[in-house]
């Protein structure tokens, strides 16, 4: 057992034994962490049928199809009803608790799918995508929370990142149903109308699903907190968790603090930990995610590869390795560590953008350089080798980023806030994810079109480096540590270490 030392407490802490915890150890626990992943589901599911869907709601309403603005509203809407959600989702989370969030979260995209299947006229579908997006926004900051708080440390960051797995499932699935129902009478209605299954469905589990533990806990309702907790631990680890929610009760209650959101920026140890958590969600949608998820089939086309039923089909190869690279990040988080998988991925990315920017760069220096005469013969040069080399650069991209940026940044900011501001922190940060998904969505085809294809993905590639420095110079290793470690860690960057033996960073965090 190695022994850590921290600044703040009375002695010296012992780091948890090692333990043989597997994911499927506690059924109960992955029955939770399943149905809160059904939001993640939920989430998955809307950024992808949004794509299919548009194509048919141009055709029924000529209006859309004659407005790029309209088109780009109705895709949009529904991030900035995300903003709005994880803004509000944090306060939800601390002032009513995880469950009633969740179950908010799921009335909401409800009613949203609802309307956005009967809509009269584009401005209804509109207000539905609204309303949906304020739904995934706060279950997208719920749901890692409640399996982070459920989840014994020793497989924390699989258990979470499975909600990252649900995404990427909802992404796959979401271009399945436009195939099925392409030539079904209602085409796009079904399409986002379906979409309020899930979420019934997890309304429904979560009437049979406690409370967070913690949550309970700090909220006075002891006796509730330690029946969920009997069912996730055994009887020896059930007592340790309890003392660790004791002493953390009792520190909150010495403290009578009354909990103010600028508090995060006041309070050094808050303010790193929040600098890491935000930094890591602003960080995985500016290396490019889901410029490859929105624009994939624009992206094979910009390859030279025209035919819309080809450029469908590698998007869909794509999201499949998207969903199995998660899986390998469920394996690797809590076994790799979330520090060493995030610079392992970034790695990959950058060298994958590379590849993308070379492959685009040679294309555009072949058609510029007259070896293609005729508009035919550069469809057949763009279609060729480079188009193939652009595409493996898309499917390595994918490869890389899926099991370490996908679920690292998720994972990280369920863990690392103090138990008192981890909804707020949580909904800032996703916040911070959502506004930066939303600029790169809005910019891509902009910035390709101004400064070229190449150009873009080296931009991307760059901006993969500067990820790569922060995480080494911001984010810590918390693999397997309880939330009370990872709280002492921070105050330890904070303000050194004051015992003067082995601390937590010394020892390899």
């Amino acid at each position: 057992m190695t022994i850590l030392s921290v600044p703040g407490s009375s002695g010296l802490l012992d780091a948890s034994p090692e333990r043989k915890l597997t994911y499927f150890s506690n059924r109960y626990v992955l029955g939770l962490t399943l149905t809160a992943g059904i939001g993640g589901l939920l989430f998955g599911y809307d950024t992808g049928v949004i794509s299919g869907a548009l194509l048919y709601i141009r055709d029924d309403f000529k209006v859309v199809n004659d407005s790029e603005f309209l088109q780009e509203t109705i895709v949009s809407m529904a991030v900035v009803g995300a903003i709005i959600g994880a803004a509000a989702g944090g306060w939800l989370n601390d002032a009513y608790g995880r469950k009633k969030a969740t179950m908010l979260a799921d009335v909401v995209f409800t009613v949203g799918s609802i309307i956005m299947a009967v809509a009269p006229d584009p401005y209804f579908l509109i207000f539905g995508r609204l309303l949906i997006g304020l739904g995934v926004g706060v279950a997208s900051v719920t749901a890692p929370v409640y399996i982070a708080e459920a989840s014994p440390s020793e497989i924390r960051g699989g258990l979470v990142s499975t909600n990252v797995l649900m995404i990427t499932s909802g992404q796959f699935l979401s271009y399945l149903v436009n195939l099925a129902f392409t030539e079904v009478p209602g085409t796009w209605r079904w399409m986002l109308g379906v979409s309020g299954v899930p979420a019934v469905i997890q309304f429904c589990l979560m009437l049979f699903l406690p409370e967070s533990p913690r949550w309970l806990y700090l909220k006075g309702d002891k006796s509730k907190a330690v029946a969920v907790l009997a069912k996730i631990f055994e009887p020896d680890r059930l007592e340790e968790e309890v003392d660790q929610l004791s002493v953390i009760a009792e520190e909150e209650f010495h403290s009578k603090k009354r909990l103010r959101f600028w508090d995060v920026f006041k309070i050094k140890e808050i303010r790193l930990a929040f600098l890491a958590g935000a930094g890591l969600q602003a960080f995985q949608q500016f290396t490019g995610i889901n410029t490859v998820m929105y624009y994939s089939p624009t992206i094979v086309q910009m390859a030279g590869f025209s035919s819309n039923q080809l450029a469908l089909l590698l998007s869909l190869i794509v999201a499949a390795i998207n969903a199995a690279g998660t899986v390998a990040g469920i394996y690797l988080i809590d076994r790799f560590g979330r520090r060493r998988l995030a610079l392992t991925s970034l790695t990959g990315v950058i060298l994958s953008l590379g590849i993308l920017s070379g492959a685009f760069f040679l294309q555009t220096f072949n058609t510029m350089s007259g070896l293609c005469s005729t508009h035919d013969l550069q469809d057949e040069c763009k279609a060729g080798a480079f188009g193939w080399f652009a595409v493996g650069g898309l499917a390595l991209y994918i490869a890389f980023f899926s099991p370490g940026m996908g679920p690292v940044p998720w994972a990280v900011n369920s863990e690392i806030y103090p138990e008192a501001y981890r909804g707020v922190c949580g909904g800032m940060s996703a916040t911070v994810n959502w506004i930066s998904n939303l600029i790169v969505a809005q910019t891509f085809l902009s910035i390709a079109a101004a400064v070229g294809t190449a150009a873009t993905f080296l931009i991307l590639a760059g901006v993969g480096v500067l990820a790569f420095a922060f995480v080494v110079a911001f984010v810590p290793e918390t693999k397997g540590l309880s939330f009370d470690q990872v709280e002492r860690l921070w105050k330890e960057r904070a303000w050194g270490n004051v015992n003067g033996s082995q601390s937590l960073l010394e020892s390899g965090v």
